[in-house]
């Protein structure tokens, strides 16, 4: 069921250090992390001073959102730039989580959403992409809708419940690229 866009029971905000508890819960959730690669038992004080970072570098093009109800975080998604390195700032990575109650009912896509437009019309990042297990069909076909395609196959990517698991990688290049002129030497 999805629901309605126009008044959805959910709010998008900037994440916040103060968010650390709720992502270690959202994390901690066996079928949030088997389908990311994060590890069972997440430590709220390694996503606080994640968070912390990013509060402190407001300048940066990362941003991390979460989606709320009544106070409660049900979802994540962030990007974050592919590294420092000259020939790779037009890129960015991008990373979602949704709360399994929440999986569905339109939020991954809200969260795209934002962060597409964000990436597009205030960054200007040229290319999005991402790593989504193979067996994620959900997550891909949400990827799709938001134009980004298949790049490749990584066989025997990533240990998960004690078998190794395949790959994909996807991306999504910027639909209108800015023009763009080049830094002086």
């Amino acid at each position: 069921m999805t629901l309605p866009s126009d008044n959805p029971p959910w709010t998008l905000r900037r994440a916040r250090p103060a968010d650390a508890e709720a992502f270690a819960r959202l994390m901690s959730e066996p079928s949030v992390f088997a389908n990311l690669l994060q590890m069972p038992f997440p430590d709220a004080d390694q996503w606080r001073k994640r968070l912390a970072d990013q509060a402190s570098a407001p300048h940066s093009a990362e941003l991390h959102l979460v989606a709320e109800v009544q106070g409660d975080v049900i979802a994540s998604a962030g990007l974050h730039p592919c590294g420092p390195a000259v020939r790779r700032r037009h890129a960015m990575g991008l990373g979602m989580s949704v709360a399994v109650p929440w999986q569905g009912r339109g939020v991954g896509s809200a969260l795209m959403a934002a962060l597409c437009d964000y990436a597009d019309n205030w960054v200007g990042a040229l290319r999005i992409e991402l790593g989504v297990y193979a067996d994620n069909e959900r997550a891909q076909a949400l990827y799709r809708k938001f134009g980004f395609e298949l790049e490749g196959r990584q066989r025997a990517y990533a240990l998960r419940d004690g078998a190794l698991v395949d790959s994909l990688m996807m991306a999504r290049l910027h639909p209108r690229p800015p023009a763009w002129a080049p830094l002086p030497a």
